[in-house]
């Protein structure tokens, strides 16, 4: 029976994850990026931020992987999630 309750959490735990949400990079705020992708914590979420008020929007989610601590891989993980607005300001 142990088993079974740990496999439910783990399964309950697994959920958020899979169902997470489309999210545009070009507007969306900090906290959202966190919620929303996956290896995305608020740290980097807020560098999203800086990085897209610095340069300018981002053309494509590869683009993504310019700021500091993002890889490609986690750009991958994500690229069905990533929604990228109007680019402006490159």
């Amino acid at each position: 029976m142990q088993y079974f309750i740990l496999s439910v959490l783990l399964v309950l735990l697994a959920v958020p994850s899979t169902f997470a949400g489309e999210v545009d990079i070009n507007s969306a705020d900090a906290q959202t990026l966190a919620t929303e992708l996956q290896g995305i914590g608020l740290t980097k979420a807020r560098a999203i931020v800086e990085h897209r008020d610095t340069y300018g929007n981002f053309a494509s989610a590869d683009e993504l992987a310019l700021v500091k601590g993002i890889g490609l891989r986690t750009v991958d993980i994500n690229r069905d999630n990533i929604k990228v607005g109007k680019a402006k300001g490159h």
